[in-house]
């Protein structure tokens, strides 16, 4: 039987959960310029978690869309992107700061604002990875989910203002046992003069089994190689290859 589970992620907002393998998480924008902060840890040895460089370098991409895969810094693939109605999501601008939020939107104090003081994704993951038995030194670069960043010819990055409206998705099939953590903070170089106020729901449901056909798995060699040395621990964990 399938099992779905739903959540919504207000703005400002953060969460984080561990989620199965063979899984898919289905990101849905319900307002326009949305942005949330995702990063992932392998639920068993949290010393594993996504890397940056290695998922860039790896596909030879500077963004990620339906075919791309997150992989881990043991060669890994962490999860898969498997639907994008976008295009481009981006993985090099980071996480928004307590001061880039102050300077940009005003210093608030949940104080005097309660629940509707600005967040910062750095604050948020920090609390979240406390809850998860981490620390701020597990704390590593994110993919900002429905955003646009490009780097032009003289080495600049550029956010594109208005790259993503109101029901765009983005799923990811998770392929270990992860421990996903989001933040729903504005992007690091959305110059927007109000605190983005977008809220995002994720959906949980069980994934189709991967086909010897699938996107993600063919999309480059160095793919393959990844998703091989996935299946081959995984079955070194169950107790042998099969």
């Amino acid at each position: 039987m399938m099992q779905t589970d739903s959540y919504v992620i207000p703005a400002g907002g953060k969460w984080s959960v561990t989620i199965q393998r063979g899984k898919q998480i289905t990101f849905t924008a319900l307002g326009d310029g949305a942005n949330v902060s995702l990063l992932l840890y392998n639920a068993s040895n949290t010393a594993e978690r996504y890397n940056m460089p290695d998922t860039l370098k790896a596909q030879h991409t500077s963004h990620l869309t339906a075919g791309h895969v997150l992989m881990s810094d043991n060669g890994r693939v962490m999860a898969s992107i498997t639907e994008d109605s976008l295009g481009w999501h981006d993985p090099l601008s980071g996480y928004v700061t307590r001061k880039t939020v102050d300077e940009r939107f005003g210093k608030t104090s949940y104080q005097k604002k309660r629940n509707d003081w600005y967040r910062s994704g750095d604050e948020n993951f920090k609390v979240e990875l406390f809850r998860q038995g981490m620390t701020v030194r597990d704390l590593v670069p994110v993919v900002n989910l429905f955003s646009k960043v490009f780097c032009n010819e003289d080495g600049e990055l550029h956010f594109v203002h208005g790259h993503s409206k109101k029901g765009d998705v983005i799923t990811l099939r998770t392929e270990m046992d992860v421990i996903l953590m989001v933040s729903n903070t504005p992007n690091p170089l959305d110059s927007s003069s109000s605190y983005p106020s977008v809220p995002i729901e994720l959906l949980v449901t069980d994934a189709a089994p991967v086909a010897e056909d699938d996107l993600c798995v063919n999309h480059c060699p160095e793919n393959r190689r990844a998703f091989e040395n996935t299946w081959k621990d995984e079955k070194l964990t169950k107790g042998g290859i099969a």
